[in-house]
């Protein structure tokens, strides 16, 4: 995957949130906070430049791109972070407000006929039998009209961060669903299962706000 485009510009965003989180959550002083994103950006840039080039028509390759980032970070981090350490730090790393601006905008379309196209489309692609980085999905409309399930069989995260030795740290990552749908004020996040802990799926679903 190329650096320039989306890669850049994430790291362009996120960089300093990142850092900021660093001293405020992890308790990092300002200058190894420094340190640590200095070292994570070209660590960043080798993982990202590994990875394969996704289809124009997959959704995930922000996804995998976030998750380089904050795998980068961490693997620069002088103490390795407890999955609810970086819970804490993921969420508020990302969770800024042009990205809470995001997920309102988005959730004025959730649940709308070209919201549940998009989701077929993505359902049928199954980008992850030829991008072992992506994910496949199937989708499941509630009958009653209540909303509808996302359910994945194949993770990109979490092959990811395999490879990178951070697998018991995905969760973290997952956690932020809720923290996006609360934020898009349009829906409530129910969740049983995650493949990082050791369920059949990950099962994301959203249901009408009444």
């Amino acid at each position: 995957m190329k650096y320039s485009g989306m890669p850049w510009g994430m790291w362009a965003m996120f960089a300093g949130s990142f850092r900021k989180q660093l001293n405020e959550v992890l308790g990092y002083d300002k200058s190894t906070a420094m340190e640590i994103t200095a070292s994570a950006k070209p660590e960043y840039r080798r993982i990202i430049a590994k990875l394969p080039e996704f289809e124009k028509a997959d959704r995930f390759k922000m996804n995998i791109v976030n998750c380089a980032m904050l795998s980068a970070v961490v693997l620069h981090m002088p103490k390795r972070p407890t999955v609810e350490q970086l819970t804490e730090f993921y969420a508020k790393s990302m969770m800024t407000p042009a990205v809470k601006w995001f997920c309102r905008k988005s959730g004025k379309k959730k649940f709308t006929p070209k919201d549940i196209a998009g989701m077929e489309q993505t359902a049928a692609l199954k980008a992850a039998d030829r991008n072992p980085y992506s994910w496949n999905m199937d989708l499941f409309i509630y009958p009653d009209g209540s909303g509808y399930e996302a359910r994945f069989t194949r993770c990109g995260i979490c092959t990811l961060m395999k490879e990178l030795g951070l697998y018991d740290l995905v969760p973290a990552m997952c956690r932020l669903d809720y923290n996006m749908t609360e934020a898009g004020r349009a829906s409530d996040f129910v969740r049983e299962y995650t493949l990082a802990s050791g369920g059949p799926c990950c099962d994301c679903g959203y249901k009408k706000k009444k």
